[in-house]
């Protein structure tokens, strides 16, 4: 192994010492705290690991351990191993940093534990060197190779130094009121460089519908893979469970009160209104008969179930949001001042912030003033890109550059 002469073994044993590595470092620390690394620090590291990397690569001449690193030897074994690390990575939900460490498995958090992070800083290192290597010996024909490369470099260092920067906050907003406080995952309260005024909250709901229920637990039926009957625009009647389902009347808006012996739902277009359906079922054998009303129930209403028998139930459960957006004015220290609609899966961006929808008060379902917003900034997030953007200008060029030289080539026989 120390003859000069080092081969893909000894990168795949230099792999293996550095996941053993790194499972001693976790087992006597635990894992990586980035927070600890947060700006001005993740600067100054990046330019050591920098400048170390230029002094490395100045005295390869007399350093074969670099010369070799900068070899396939060392790079093949590297890539496969950081392969493998991303692969658990993407197979297992993550949760971000800021989520205390005790909540979750390491495996969850694989950007803080210590065998992930020393292969993909061994990968740096290969990566940068090469590309040092590349631009000291600049050559037109060797940009593709160079953008790849200098373009995953930047791509590892921004994505793994960034994550201790990165801010993932959590605001609650009233309608009516202007918010600029937000919390963390460990309750801690930040005072934000923008304030957000919520205007209008609304929720688009799915079509309620219908279900049978065990008397006895409560499991929707048939147990394994329950029935519903969907209550949209025209629906009058359904089978359930063998139950012929008869939709009498439908109120979107609608209050109970209680009469003598029953309750009734009567027009109520008003804050905490519920959805109710008088219905009538009958068993498949026409010997049981069951009618009256059913409703989810709001914060204001409790739901209603009818029995059909001893056995089961008929009920309607809470409607299922098909979309929910906020409408919101957002202010910043700077002076901006802009209308927005936010969404899920539609983020305001201002500042160098995103704001997501997050969540509402369920309890008050529709009829919620409450809006969540979840608000991240990475200011590290233009250096990744601008890593991708680089690498797949170099995968281009290089296909390129292919097709030039296979037309050369076609050309000349």
């Amino acid at each position: 192994m120390w003859n000069n002469s080092w081969s893909i073994k000894e990168g795949i044993m230099a792999c293996g010492g550095l996941i053993a590595i790194g499972l001693v470092l976790y087992l006597c620390t635990g894992p990586v705290e980035w927070s600890s690394f947060a700006w001005p620090l993740d600067l100054y590291i990046l330019g050591f690991y920098v400048a170390a990397l230029i002094i490395l690569f100045l005295l390869r001449k007399k350093l074969y351990f670099v010369r070799w690193a900068m070899s396939y030897n060392a790079a093949v074994p590297a890539l496969v191993a950081v392969a493998f690390m991303t692969f658990l990575m993407g197979m297992i939900k993550q949760v971000p940093v800021s989520v205390s460490a005790g909540d979750v498995s390491i495996f969850h958090r694989m950007i803080s534990f210590w065998p992930f992070i020393l292969v993909y800083l061994w990968m740096a290192t290969i990566v940068g060197l090469v590309s040092i290597k590349h631009l000291v010996s600049f050559r037109l024909s060797g940009i593709p190779f160079l953008l790849n490369h200098l373009g995953l470099f930047i791509a590892l260092l921004a994505a793994t130094l960034g994550s201790a920067d990165m801010k993932r906050l959590t605001m609650n907003t009233r309608i009516g009121q202007t918010e600029w406080r937000a919390t963390d995952y460990d309750g801690n309260l930040y005072e934000l460089p923008l304030a957000i005024e919520l205007l209008n909250f609304s929720i688009d709901e799915y079509p309620p519908k219908l279900m049978l229920i065990d008397n006895a637990t409560g499991n929707a039926l048939p147990s394994g893979s329950p029935e519903h009957l969907m209550l949209e625009d025209g629906v009058k009647s359904g089978k359930l469970c063998g139950w012929n389902i008869e939709v009498l009347d439908k109120i979107e808006l609608a209050a109970s009160v209680n009469g003598q012996d029953t309750i009734k739902y009567v027009e109520w277009p008003s804050t905490g209104a519920t959805y109710a359906a008088n219905v009538r079922a009958v068993s498949a054998d026409g010997k049981n008969v069951a009618s009256g009303w059913v409703s989810p129930g709001s914060f204001l209403f409790p739901y209603q179930a009818l029995r059909l028998d001893s056995i089961c139930s008929l009920v309607m459960p809470d409607r299922e949001p098909r979309r929910y957006s906020s409408d919101v004015i957002i202010y910043t220290e700077s002076g901006k001042k802009c209308n927005e609609t936010i969404e899920v899966n539609n983020p305001a961006e201002i500042e160098g912030w995103k704001i997501y929808q997050l969540s509402y008060d369920e309890t008050k379902g529709r009829w919620s003033d409450i809006s969540v917003f979840e608000l991240v900034k990475d200011p590290w997030l233009p250096a990744v890109y601008v890593g991708i953007i680089m690498m797949m200008l170099g995968a281009v060029c290089m296909f390129v550059t292919a097709q030039k030289n296979n037309t050369q080539k076609n050309s000349e026989s």
